[in-house]
């Protein structure tokens, strides 16, 4: 005896609640010759009666009572089916959870969430923000499901991903005599008051590497522990600074003047994940979004332009 297919309950359950062929059809949005060919087909296959045919109604036949109760059953299992994919594909009872060093979380992370609300309105989303050596914990004890970091985590327990390059960038408060010149150099720099970055700090060490390389020191005059406050500090006239591109990657930011930096340097943006780790779907998206603003941001040919 052959066994009911889906499609054989759905036009099955469709003749039953219009209670014609024609009716059946018109739920199902088919020909009626083909639901009136189903249904005949499978009365023969299972070897029972499932209608009864009275004055050009289709009645359940008595004795399918039974099947017809399983019928309602399978449909309200399928109802069911469908709200929980539904509750999945707009987020519903779930948490994302993913940390963003600082200098990527002000501009980059804010737009990447707002992208993914807008493609899960009921995610539930916790965005930490983590210092890089708080990240190792994060992962290894899944707090999280990934960590947006601007160096690489030496650890054999994580991954790191590249996900874009980009470019430093000198700061200057507006109005600064520097802020006139097209680019500037880390010579310009060392001769003004400086806020910068611990270059004992894995991120501090980046900003302080075309100094090096130039094979000079920066004159700090106070130093902040994550690049906001380093923006922050020099848009309140104490100082200039070179910062990585991500942390400015904003349209207009008033108090400040971003000029490229002479001596071309360069900051990696990396995923960092715990090996081995599965990630939900939405933490897949999240991290596509990440890629996309990321490398939007390293396309931009100037930041501000001159200013009188």
């Amino acid at each position: 005896m052959k066994e009911l297919t889906l499609r054989q309950v759905e036009v099955i359950r469709a003749v039953m609640m219009a209670g014609t062929i024609q009716g059946a059809a018109n739920l199902l949005h088919v020909s009626a010759p083909g639901i009136s060919r189903l249904v005949k087909h499978t009365e023969e296959s299972l070897g029972v009666r499932l209608f009864e045919r009275k004055a050009g109604l289709f009645v359940p036949a008595a004795e399918a009572h039974t099947i017809f109760e399983m019928v309602h059953q399978v449909y309200r299992q399928m109802e069911n089916l469908n709200a929980a994919v539904s509750s999945l594909q707009k987020g519903e009872d779930f948490t994302l959870s993913f940390a963003s060093a600082p200098s990527i979380a002000q501009f980059i992370a804010a737009r990447v969430v707002r992208n993914v609300r807008q493609r899960f309105p009921d995610l539930f989303i916790d965005l930490n923000i983590l210092k890089i050596e708080e990240t190792l914990d994060y992962l290894l004890l899944e707090r999280g499901e990934f960590v947006l970091m601007s160096s690489a985590i030496d650890n054999a327990a994580l991954t790191n991903e590249p996900m874009a390059v980009g470019r430093l960038v000198a700061i200057v408060p507006d109005g600064h005599p520097l802020a006139a010149q097209d680019e500037i150099s880390v010579h310009d720099l060392a001769q003004e008051p400086f806020v910068g970055v611990d270059p004992a700090d894995p991120y501090g060490a980046i900003l302080a590497q075309p100094f090096r390389e130039a094979g000079i020191e920066p004159r700090y005059t106070m130093r902040g522990r994550f690049a906001q406050t380093v923006v922050s500090l020099v848009r309140h006239g104490l100082g200039v600074a070179v910062i990585d591109e991500f942390s400015v990657a904003e349209v207009y930011m008033p108090g400040i003047t971003r000029r490229p930096l002479r001596e071309k340097s360069e900051i990696t943006a990396y995923i960092v994940k715990k090996q081995g780790r599965e990630l939900s779907s939405f933490a897949e998206f999240t991290i596509d979004r990440f890629r996309r603003e990321l490398h939007g941001a390293t396309l931009r040919e100037s930041w501000d332009p001159p200013r009188n």
